[in-house]
């Protein structure tokens, strides 16, 4: 990330209440890094955008004095605006509804291609604030989830909260067609090789990341179980949730696979969505 990237935290505002949530989380993120908020309305009448941009450079000034900030109506796509703008952002903030050019990110195709583009971190605010300080989660698919684990490292080392990391996997075993059917006791064999690989994973993906923030306390669980109804149970308890976006290519469009999906509109806490490799 370049020096650029870490000094510019955008959110994207419309004037709901949801929206609004979305500029205090994002204020709050930018005061912890050190950076610079930039508040982005899309709208297609610009005339529209001055008294919301307004009030949200109002309430920012207000709660955070010292914060630098900056406002930009925008007459585009609210997707394509968030989108090209997260290139060279930190992190990039939206609400799960609003009513205006952000309205549905989470109810229609405007959130899901936001998240299958970005090109950083997104953070989707969802979920009732919580009002104790809890953990970061983390939730790991495979060794090709490092950047998504170096942000949750760094968000739990900017927050002074612990991370807990889960990985959840399971098992399917084809039998190729004209082939007779693996003996049971080689199907159990199977399993436990491959138990034991995956309960290795999350320590190997974790190790230089443990050296590098030697202060965070970082619990992990290897779960046998379909990955987004664990991730869904272990949001109860969390502050935010970290997940790698394994992006899929081959249609007209990038894709969100299907953990990505369920937690953006499921989970009890706000996600962060970090881009990764294509699947």
């Amino acid at each position: 990330m370049t020096a650029q990237q870490a000094q510019r935290v955008v959110v994207g505002v419309d004037g709901s209440i949801i929206s609004v949530r979305a500029l205090d989380r994002a204020a709050e993120e930018a005061a912890l890094r050190g950076a610079t908020l930039e508040i982005v309305y899309a709208v297609p009448d610009l005339d529209e955008a001055e008294p919301v941009l307004a009030s949200a450079l109002s309430r920012v000034r207000d709660r955070y004095p010292g914060l630098p900030v900056s406002t930009a109506p925008v007459a585009a796509d609210p997707a394509q605006a968030l989108a090209s703008r997260s290139r060279n952002a930190a992190l990039t903030v939206v609400g799960t509804r609003g009513l205006g050019g952000f309205a549905g990110l989470l109810l229609g195709s405007v959130s899901l291609r936001l998240a299958a583009h970005t090109h950083g971190p997104l953070l989707v605010v969802r979920g009732e604030p919580n009002p104790n300080p809890g953990v970061v989660l983390l939730g790991i698919e495979s060794d090709a989830d490092t950047d998504a684990a170096a942000y949750a490292f760094e968000e739990a080392a900017r927050r002074g909260a612990p991370l807990r990391v889960l990985h959840a996997w399971t098992y399917r075993h084809r039998t190729p067609a004209g082939l007779s059917p693996t003996p049971p006791d080689r199907v159990q064999d199977d399993i436990a090789r491959h138990a034991k690989a995956e309960e290795a994973l999350p320590g190997q993906v974790m190790a230089p990341l443990r050296e590098k923030h030697p202060h965070v306390a970082v619990e992990t669980r290897t779960v046998r179980s379909g990955p987004a109804h664990a991730l869904l149970q272990a949001t109860l308890g969390a502050d935010v949730v970290v997940i790698a976006a394994h992006r899929r290519h081959g249609g007209p469009s990038p894709q969100l696979g299907p953990v990505a999906h369920a937690l953006l509109h499921h989970a009890h806490c706000p996600v962060v969505v970090v881009p990764g490799p294509a699947a």
